[in-house]
């Protein structure tokens, strides 16, 4: 008996589409009438964007579909196509390259944001915006540090790392009370109290067997011996 292994089949080309669907855009090719195959093009379309229903929030998703079908094909099928159809040099093109941004950041934890925000204050001669321009900005380089290192950290360290960064420029005053920032540990959730629940009906049930035994104990006996009255 033989096996049909993957191994043994045709290579999937889009494999997040299945054989199937490429079994069927085989089968499209052969078609000899172009009605038929513009017919089970469109049929394949939609199934197509079933099984990949997160297209859906791609732009122009459709005309993605579309030259996934050709792809598919090996630019062989031959329908009526509502898009400009791709051809395999398309597929050879390479998107330009984007070069990766090498910055040097003093402090990572902070990230450039902060640099940035510190050489917009230093620029600022107005003295009271300053002020309140350096506060905001001490009051985010505590949050950041809280963020990342998952715990507390002095007003003493903040201001000096400020003072590093500016190069000496901006400086608070040592008294200084920055935002209070604390990190906090996910929160335990609560216990299910339905077994709780069910344990006191439990107990509310003995409680009862127990108060309707407790009361048959207390009937008075009747004593077999005595004689039944004669009418």
């Amino acid at each position: 008996m033989n096996f049909d292994y993957n191994t043994t089949r045709n290579e999937l080309i889009l494999a997040e589409y299945g054989r199937n669907v490429q079994n069927m855009v085989k089968y499209i090719i052969e078609l000899p009438e172009l009605e038929e195959r513009n017919k089970y093009a469109q049929a394949v379309i939609d199934l197509m964007g079933f099984l990949n229903p997160h297209l859906r929030d791609v732009a122009d998703f459709k005309h993605k579909l579309w030259d996934h079908l050709h792809i598919i094909s090996g630019y062989k099928i031959d329908v009526d196509c509502p898009y400009p159809k791709p051809t395999p040099e398309d597929a050879l093109v390479k998107p330009k390259h984007i070069g990766y941004p090498q910055q040097k950041i003093t402090y990572k934890h902070y990230g450039k944001t902060v640099e940035t925000m510190i050489e917009k204050a230093k620029a600022v001669d107005d003295p009271e915006r300053r002020a309140a321009m350096v506060q905001g900005i001490a009051n985010f380089m505590k949050m950041a540090y809280v963020t990342w290192n998952k715990d507390s950290v002095a007003d003493e360290t903040i201001l000096k790392n400020l003072r590093e960064l500016s190069g000496g420029q901006l400086q608070l005053d040592e008294n200084v009370n920055l935002a209070k920032v604390e990190f906090k540990p996910a929160v335990a959730r609560p216990t299910n109290n339905n077994n709780r629940g069910r344990q006191n009906n439990n107990n509310n049930g003995k409680g009862r067997q127990n108060n309707a035994s407790n009361s048959n104990n207390n009937r008075p006996q009747r004593n077999n011996n005595n004689p039944k009255p004669r009418h």
